[in-house]
């Protein structure tokens, strides 16, 4: 199943960065900053067909609405986030993904996260390790916030939410040694995997933009909980998460709890 996401993953990439060299169109979703371009479903339908050609039983749970039931005893379910990134793409920022999950039940199985414009295909599976190109990966060392580089996101309801993690930004830009926002979840898990950052925090992200990076990181050694320290248990229609190397875990979550109110916490219906 692996060896089929990856060769899936690199499908979709190839498509996307076909996108980036000969235009595209472009839509608006629910807000004017939430981006939709044909490639999302391009990518989407190239995707999905692969895999239910290849695991018909499996379920599907797709960003552009394209989902699949699932059928198979053990409860097989992909998550697919097509093009992680839209924004970015639109404008012609090499900083967008594919993200592809396998879940059994609420236990992840498989990650995989294609970043085509590097040409990077990170990978992991339960149990055996994560990867990129081939290489075997480690979270970082940092043991401190202070010492970190870390990452985040805001939520496409930002212009009309209080939860719109501004005030979280301010706390740990007060404390870290840097900080990036970069506009493709799945990537920045994918960089906590491989070191390249130390931390990261979002509210309000949905099934499919975190269901790869998060095995990417905990096959590399490093921590997932949700923002107020519990365990992510199963994926829900809006999660706040803390993902880390693991030593700077509970730092982190010191920084945040203050910032925390009930609306922080709120995260939707369980994603079946």
């Amino acid at each position: 199943m692996l060896e089929i996401a990856k060769e899936i993953a690199l499908e979709a990439g190839a498509l996307l960065r076909k996108g980036q060299e000969e235009g595209f169109s472009l839509d608006r979703k629910s807000t004017s900053i939430d981006l939709v371009t044909e490639y999302d479903q391009m990518a989407e339908e190239l995707v999905v067909g692969g895999l239910t050609k290849a695991f018909p039983d499996h379920g599907i749970v797709a960003e552009e609405g394209s989902s699949v039931a699932c059928r198979h005893p053990e409860g097989y379910r992909w998550y697919i986030d097509p093009l992680d990134g839209t924004n970015n793409f639109a404008h012609h920022i090499p900083q967008f993904s594919v993200s592809i999950a396998l879940y059994k039940e609420d236990e992840p199985q498989i990650g995989v996260v294609c970043d085509p414009m590097r040409n990077e295909l990170f990978w992991a599976q339960k149990g055996e390790g994560a990867y990129l190109n081939g290489r075997r990966l480690s979270v970082s060392d940092a043991p401190t916030v202070e010492h970190s580089i870390l990452a985040s996101g805001f939520p496409y309801d930002r212009h009309h939410d209080s939860v719109d993690n501004l005030t979280q930004m301010g706390v740990f830009l007060k404390k870290c040694q840097g900080f990036r926002r970069f506009g493709s979840c799945a990537l920045d898990l994918s960089f906590v995997a491989s070191a390249r950052y130390d931390g990261f925090w979002e509210f309000k992200l949905s099934s499919w933009d975190l269901a790869a990076g998060l095995l990417l990181v905990t096959e590399a050694g490093g921590k997932v909980t949700r923002i107020d320290g519990s365990p992510m248990g199963y994926l829900t229609e809006k999660n706040h998460v803390v993902v880390s190397n693991g030593l700077i875990h509970q730092e982190m979550l010191d920084l945040l709890k203050p910032t925390l109110t009930e609306a922080h916490l709120r995260t939707g219906e369980r994603v079946l």
